[in-house]
């Protein structure tokens, strides 16, 4: 199985979203036995807690239910367990980087860097913004995750094969 992690700082706004958006694309493509995926924060803020109302409002009009997520801090165990550790900012790429063993620093990289249609290289923080700033981050976040999606698809593909 494929697995992904998608990283920010307290895991209730950006990674959530960026793991509901991407289970979406996973359950479209009927690929949920091939590809995995979860989320977590680089810093136990908000452990146990349920994704801020105002990301899952903007989610919920997109389509994505992001209502089973609990925020979580990131554990050495996911280095090993993810394919791709993907961060929201520098500050979380930052973080994790020295978190990681030097074996797995590959697994590490930013979302946008998977964009097709923003220039951007992070995904801003919303939460001290109003409703616009997590439409905006969803908007970020389909993007990249398409990109994410077709490599991931095509490793997944290319396991089945073998």
């Amino acid at each position: 199985m494929n697995k992904v992690l998608f990283v920010c700082t307290g895991n209730i706004c950006r990674s959530p979203s960026a793991a509901g958006v991407f289970q979406h694309m996973i359950d479209e493509a009927g690929l949920s036995d091939a590809i995995g995926v979860d989320s977590a924060g680089t810093h136990a803020f908000h452990v146990g807690e349920a994704p801020d109302p105002r990301a899952q409002a903007a989610a919920q009009k997109r389509g994505y239910d992001l209502s089973s997520y609990r925020a979580r801090q990131v554990c050495a165990n996911d280095f090993v367990e993810f394919d791709l550790i993907l961060a929201m900012d520098w500050e979380n790429l930052s973080a994790l980087q020295q978190q990681c063993p030097k074996i797995y620093q590959h697994k590490l990289m930013l979302l946008m860097r998977f964009s097709n249609e923003f220039e951007e290289a992070t995904v801003p923080d919303p939460y001290y913004g109003g409703p616009e700033g997590f439409s905006k981050v969803l908007d970020y976040i389909e993007d990249a995750g398409q990109g994410v999606f077709e490599l991931v698809r095509k490793r997944a593909m290319q396991y089945q094969a073998a």
